[in-house]
């Protein structure tokens, strides 16, 4: 059990993110909550075993979950699947589940902070975040990025499209 603002705290490089719900042998998901400030992007990408969950709680983010006709395209928000769905923009409770396989991505391209509940299945993810944090602050947010694709290859991310940080 938490108390409002409980949990471990991952803010630095960039990074704000409290995990509410750690992996290990009591948990098959991390939890999380995130704060995506104006301007970020995480870029669409593909967990081969992953699964994901979002849910909007403040603010407005931009969700995509779906195989597009063309991952080509620089801009996950100009995807189209093979249905003609594109990005949905997303208000507080809006969610996006994304099995694995699945190229997802978020955004805030508005002008205010926005929050979410997140959830990793299976847990880990917590160490992501932690590594990627070290990185932006040791490299004053220039990462190289060579370091930054072996990170992302260990915790099973396959980048599609850049990441923005706002």
């Amino acid at each position: 059990m938490l108390l409002p603002g409980g949990g471990h705290h991952i803010r630095r490089g960039g990074i704000d993110v409290t995990l509410k719900v750690a992996g290990g042998e009591n948990a098959l998901t991390s939890t999380f909550d995130i704060r995506i400030p104006p301007g970020y992007d995480v870029g669409a990408h593909v967990h081969s075993h992953g699964e994901e969950l979002f849910y909007v709680l403040e603010g407005t983010v931009d969700l995509l979950a779906f195989e597009p006709v063309d991952r080509g395209l620089d801009d996950w928000h100009d995807w189209v699947s093979p249905q003609g769905q594109r990005y949905m923009r997303g208000d507080p409770g809006a969610l996006m589940f994304v099995p694995a396989g699945v190229p997802h991505a978020f955004s805030n391209l508005s002008d205010k902070p926005a929050k979410m509940f997140f959830q990793a299945a299976p847990s880990g993810h917590e160490g992501y975040f932690e590594e990627l944090a070290d990185l932006l602050e040791s490299s004053e947010g220039r990462p190289d990025i060579a370091l930054v694709a072996e990170l992302r290859r260990r915790y099973d991310i396959t980048q599609l499209t850049g990441l923005r940080a706002g």
